[in-house]
Order: C-alpha cells, then structure tokens, then sequence
C-alpha cells in the first residue's frame, strides 16, 4: 500500500523577492529604447552646461556615414555606371564586312552550283592543317554540294589556285582558300567571322544539296589509283626506251574518281 500523503514539515523558500527589482526583462519590441541613452538628463553640481542629451551612437554613426558619401564624387557610385556602349564595334564589323563585299571580287566560271575549297590534309604545318579542319567542318553542316581540292594529293591544284588569285608569282599562299557559288569568300578568318554573323548561311542558300553517304568508288578521297600505272607512276615503253613516267596520273600515281570529283578549272 502507498503511504498515505503527509505534508513535509520542510518549507521551500521563494528566491524572488518581493521588492521591486530596477531589472526588468524586455523584448524585442524593446530594442530602440535599449539602445538610445537614458532620457533623464545629467545633472552636474559643478556645471550646469552639461545637462543636455548627448546624441545616441547611432546617431553619431549616420552622421560620419553622411559626410564620407558627400565627399565621394558621382562618378564612383556603383549605382551610377552607364552601361558600355558596345554597338560601335559591331557596327565597325558590319562596315568592314561591306567594305570587303563591296570590293571588285574573284570568280571561278562553272562553279555557280557549289562551294569549292582548296585545302591540305596534311599535317606538317598544325596551324594549317587545323584551319583546313575547322573550315570543311563548317562548310559541311550546311549540306551542300562541296568541291574538295586537296593539295596535297594533286600539285596541279596549287597551279590553278594561283592562276584564279592572280598570284603566279607568289611566294607564299596560305590555306584554306573559299569559294561559294564560284564567289571568292577568303580563308579561314572570313569564313569564321561570316559564320558567326549568320552571313555565311546566306551565302550557301540555294545551292543543291548534297548527296548522302560517301562515294562507292573512292572512298570520299575523290582520287583512285592509275589503271595504267597501278600506282607506280611509271610504264615500261618498248622499243628499249625502259620506264618512263605515266602520263595519265599525277605525281602520286592517282586520277580522280570518275564519280564524284569534278573537272579541272
């Protein structure tokens, strides 16, 4: 059985004081007067004077804070920037682009109907070889009919981009060379700028489009080996001539695919 309840004879005294306390706990709707002086004024038996308010620290903070953002000029708000004006320059490669365009061009006769472009496959010089990359991956996302004259395979095509250019005599011709509907359009920094400006879709519309997949016959190479050669780029001629050079293939002992390349210039 429980023990029945008996009250303790111990008494608990109470920790609070009934006295008023001077604390008192406040909320935070009580934060402004917390932070502001004492209202009362200060009395000083010595002197009179000082019995004023003094102003709060906040008060003291925004007045500094006022003073320093008066000496700062305009110019350095960050609130104030203009925005930089970027038209002048685009408007300065619009016009160079009309310019260019405005300028006697270089044609090719019988080239209306494609793009042609004469590159190198290979990889002696990188910065070359990379341009010619970046050009014909280009030029073949639009699908459509592209002449593919590599140097490389065939040193007759170097005699005739220098007879188009004009340029017989030249030193140095860079690569890649462009031309659209038998236009010519430049290397590789034309071709660049006119992509990125939308031009050069412009350029390629209404040409006929190409054909899918690769030729049968040479692979997409647009070159096969000589039949009369095999490839040597020598014959044996009779009559104790001995071996003499094919005159029906190039250097490389190659003709052009019957197929799919296209006729000299």
């Amino acid at each position: 059985m429980w023990r029945s309840y008996i009250t303790s004879p111990v008494k608990i005294h109470s920790t609070s004081s009934h006295s008023h306390s001077s604390f008192h706990c406040s909320s935070f709707k009580d934060i402004q007067s917390l932070c502001t002086d004492d209202p009362t004024p200060l009395h000083n038996n010595n002197n009179n004077n000082n019995t004023s308010r003094k102003p709060s620290v906040f008060h003291r903070a925004r007045i500094v804070h006022a003073f320093i953002r008066s000496l700062k000029p305009e110019s350095e708000s960050p609130f104030k920037r203009e925005p930089k004006n970027d038209t002048s320059a685009d408007e300065n490669n619009k016009n160079s682009l009309q310019v260019q365009w405005q300028q006697p061009t270089i044609r090719i006769p019988g080239a209306d109907q494609r793009v042609v472009v004469y590159f190198t496959s290979l990889r002696v010089v990188r910065s070359t070889f990379e341009d010619c990359k970046a050009v014909r991956s280009i030029l073949r996302g639009f699908r459509v009919q592209l002449d593919e004259r590599d140097l490389s395979m065939d040193s007759s095509f170097l005699n005739e981009l220098q007879r188009i250019l004009g340029g017989g005599g030249q030193s140095k011709l860079t690569l890649p060379r462009v031309f659209i509907g038998g236009r010519y359009i430049g290397g590789v920094e034309e071709v660049r700028q006119l992509n990125e400006t939308g031009e050069l879709k412009k350029f390629v519309e209404g040409l006929p489009a190409a054909e899918r997949g690769v030729c049968n016959i040479c692979g997409g190479y647009s070159f096969v080996l000589c039949g009369e050669c095999d490839g040597s780029h020598k014959v044996y001629a009779e009559k104790g001539v001995g071996f003499k050079s094919c005159n029906a293939c190039n250097e490389n002992g190659l003709i052009r695919c019957p197929s799919c390349s296209y006729a000299p210039f």
